[in-house]
């Protein structure tokens, strides 16, 4: 009772599966693993959390990067290209490698959910804020996100979802944005191709 009914249909999809997994482990029957499955999904629904971002926002998140004297704001700069042109999730950012990006055309390889990928497209501001980065961090393979320690070095070390919630906090605090997740860079992207006129299959897609 006191889950979102989102949350709780998620809870029962866990239990659904370590049921059926016992099943097949013998470790109940058929009919007791059909009794014990025998709950309905929990209805209803919530108003989504986040907030979609101004263009005045983006703007000074960008603006706020560019006064960085280190490599910090390059790169941060560039996550934020990724978040919104791109719409990515932040699994989805952290797990780009070099050899995912094209410098030439923009064309960046996603691996997203359920071990699919896609080809989303850099261009105008997001794509020189990724090649800026590219430069910054040199040629190596591996992750095309580096974390960046103090004193502004750079070591190769594939960046976490969560340091990127963290470095967007941080920057909005400093650029005097209202708190903001990585999220709602796609959903304001989402928003934003709507609002163009782009048809709501292509912004799913």
């Amino acid at each position: 009772r006191d889950l979102s009914p989102a949350s709780a249909n998620v809870r029962l999809s866990h239990l659904r599966s370590v049921l059926r997994e016992c099943r097949r482990l013998g470790l109940m029957s058929a009919e007791d693993h059909a009794n014990a499955i025998d709950v309905g999904p929990v209805r209803g629904s919530r108003v989504p959390r986040g907030r979609s971002l101004t263009a005045g926002e983006i703007d000074a998140l960008v603006r706020n990067c560019g006064k960085d004297q280190g490599p910090a704001g390059v790169r941060d700069a560039a996550i934020i290209a990724l978040c919104y042109t791109c719409g990515l999730r932040r699994a989805e950012v952290v797990a780009i490698d070099l050899e995912d990006f094209d410098p030439e055309t923009g064309a960046l390889k996603v691996h997203g959910k359920g071990n699919r990928e896609r080809l989303v497209y850099l261009a105008n501001g997001g794509l020189d804020a990724v090649r800026d980065w590219v430069v910054e961090r040199g040629s190596a393979s591996g992750p095309l996100l580096y974390r960046i320690r103090k004193g502004g070095r750079i070591e190769a070390e594939r960046l976490t979802e969560q340091a990127i919630y963290d470095l967007l906090r941080r920057r909005a605090k400093r650029a005097g944005v209202k708190d903001f997740s990585p999220h709602d860079c796609r959903r304001t992207l989402a928003g934003d191709l709507l609002d163009r006129g782009v048809d709501i299959s292509t912004v799913s897609r």
